[in-house]
């Protein structure tokens, strides 16, 4: 069966379904005053589902987290040492990029969510959901275990703020979503490089 329009002012289509859901019907102009009467609230609307105060309490101990793991795979890309070197150091090198760009994403939704990024470097680590280790030059295996440990952390970390947000806030929940898929690829290539 077709969908079908259904709405509370005429000429205004609002997708009904027919089928085995029911109907769709939404109130534009209650919609539209709403919207007006809470402006300097940005994308938070009536609509959203979670404490936006919680949401940013963790939104930035993820910024923490993907900060320290950026720090973390340029320090060993930049330090690693031995027969292996080139092909680590080139992983190590795009993971670091890839986190950095994990950061900013996070960073920017903070901002969007009305709140401001923690980028404090003396807490960083406090906050991060992993730890900043240094290894030998030449220990390239410690290196690419920690940095699988890390990525195992944030992969279940990640996870669980994915099931914790629902559909209470999907757009942070996408986000999260696809930095998890990278994430995963990235202990994938870790395991890779240790044989496993």
């Amino acid at each position: 069966m077709p969908d079908s329009y259904v709405t509370t002012e005429t000429n205004r289509p609002v997708v009904s379904s027919q089928r085995d859901r029911g109907s769709f019907t939404a109130d534009i102009s209650a919609i539209r005053q709403r919207a007006r009467q809470k402006m300097d609230e940005g994308p938070v609307t009536s609509a959203y589902g979670k404490n936006v105060k919680e949401v940013l309490a963790v939104l930035n101990d993820v910024l923490a987290t993907e900060l320290v793991c950026w720090m973390r795979y340029s320090r060993h890309a930049i330090s690693a040492s031995g027969i292996d070197r080139a092909q680590v150091t080139s992983q190590f090198t795009d993971h670091a990029k890839e986190e950095r760009q994990h950061a900013m994403r996070i960073a920017e939704r903070i901002n969007q969510l009305g709140g401001e990024p923690d980028f404090d470097p003396s807490t960083l680590t406090e906050r991060s959901h992993t730890t900043y280790e240094t290894f030998p030059d030449n220990d390239l295996a410690e290196m690419l275990r920690d940095n699988l440990a890390a990525e195992r952390i944030v992969i279940e970390t990640y996870s669980d703020i994915i099931r914790w947000l629902g559909t209470d806030d999907v757009t942070t929940r996408r986000l999260l979503e696809d930095i998890l898929r990278e994430e995963e690829d990235h202990a994938d290539d870790i395991v890779d490089l240790l044989g496993m």
